[in-house]
């Protein structure tokens, strides 16, 4: 369901929603009635040239981004905890190659954004940072969430920092620590046995008008992409107004990817940058739906296992499969399958270089080793690597 019809707390409408695909809008709903996903009908894009990098402050975090998100109008809606501006560093300044990493591993030459170092510990508090901006907007007052973790703990937390009761449906083995975090924030976790899919199908069975529950999914809600678009601003603005040649994402339901193709894509409208990087996106083997799609079913499965060290992407049905698709091939990007062997050496090489991140990132910089060996990017090319998650919560 919906939020209520009632005006906002704050007196102004927020931003209505539209189907992409039938066109239909909304002022809220979390999915169309021909059941495709909803987005912002208005996006933002700023008029004129691109500001002067040094005018952005940083203690204002993503929200310094505030004319290009569909979310937070009224600066009395967000629901913050300081999140964004995370570093951008170079993968291999002040290091030497050595020991149990392997020093036969070329370097990453790439910039990492480390997205681990967010108050949650994963990029997913940019989404929910405007998801629950948006709740604050329509007056909710009870939200709920399907997560294998990251978004879970995510959305509990700025549920929390809203004041808002959450529940967060998980699958019975989800891990203990993303178990805790969502608990310590006062959500309540529910554990749904079965497959992912199910999860999913017990979440969206409490949206009815008795429960007045209304859906902070960072799948299905527009409003946590627009969080994500942030990186893209956040890439942006620390280059100067200079898109890479290419970004690296892990790719599950596309929340960070499709985040950065809007956020770029908006950029370039409104003339910030000159063109949208290629963007690719590295998915866990047998558990490859999009490489399936492009590639056929060898790409997807190259060793007949499926990466289980990369849990956090292990989604057989992307909810905006259409979508991640049409971003790919607008761009000039892929999708490739990473197997289980690939990325723990990579996250090993990860570890050893100082970067301690949690298993389902290493499948971004692994792929970004196969492109380069495949020559689909180039040596000369500038790439940026976001590392997702804190190796804390494994």
């Amino acid at each position: 369901m919906g939020a209520p019809d009632a005006p906002s707390p704050r007196g102004r409408d927020p931003r209505r929603l539209r189907c992409s695909a039938c066109g239909e809008t909304y002022r809220d709903r979390w999915r169309c009635r021909c059941g495709e996903p909803l987005d912002f009908a208005d996006p933002p894009v700023p008029d004129g040239p691109a500001p002067d990098p040094q005018s952005f402050d940083a203690r204002d975090g993503l929200w310094a981004f505030d004319d290009l998100l569909a979310a937070g109008d009224d600066p009395r809606d967000r629901v913050t905890l300081g999140e964004g501006m995370t570093p951008l560093v170079d993968a291999d300044a002040g290091r030497e190659l050595s020991g149990d990493a392997g020093s036969e591993a070329a370097p990453w030459n790439a910039s990492f954004k480390l997205e681990y170092v967010f108050p949650t510990g994963s990029f997913k508090d940019r989404g929910a940072t405007a998801t629950l901006t948006r709740a604050r907007e329509l007056g909710v007052e009870r939200v709920v969430e399907d997560s294998s973790g990251n978004a879970g703990a995510a959305i509990a937390t700025y549920a929390a920092r809203a004041g808002m009761a959450a529940e967060i449906y998980v699958p019975a083995d989800a891990k203990e620590s993303k178990l805790r975090a969502i608990r310590r924030a006062g959500a309540e976790p529910v554990r749904v046995e079965g497959s992912r899919g199910d999860v999913t199908d017990a979440c969206v069975a409490t949206l009815d008008d008795r429960e007045r529950a209304w859906y902070a999914s960072h799948a299905w809600n527009p409003a946590f992409f627009e969080g994500t678009a942030t990186v893209a601003y956040e890439i942006a603005l620390r280059r100067d107004w200079n898109a890479p040649d290419a970004v690296v994402t892990p790719l599950g339901h596309g929340t960070l990817f499709l985040g950065a193709y809007r956020g770029f894509r908006r950029l370039e409208r409104a003339g910030w940058i000159d063109e949208v990087p290629r963007l690719y996106g590295a998915q866990a083997a047998g558990v490859a739906p999009i490489v399936r799609a492009l590639r056929g079913p060898d790409a997807a499965d190259p060793d007949g296992t499926v990466n289980a060290a990369a849990d956090g992407i292990q989604i057989a049905e992307p909810v905006r499969d259409r979508q991640i698709r049409a971003a790919i091939d607008a761009t000039g990007g892929d999708a490739l399958a990473v197997t289980e062997a690939a990325a723990t050496r990579e996250l090993d090489r990860l570890h050893a270089a100082g970067f301690y991140t949690e298993p389902t990132c290493a499948v971004a910089p692994a792929a970004l080793r196969t492109l380069r060996e495949r020559g689909e990017i180039r040596p000369d090319e500038d790439v940026v690597v976001p590392l997702t998650g804190s190796g804390l919560k494994g």
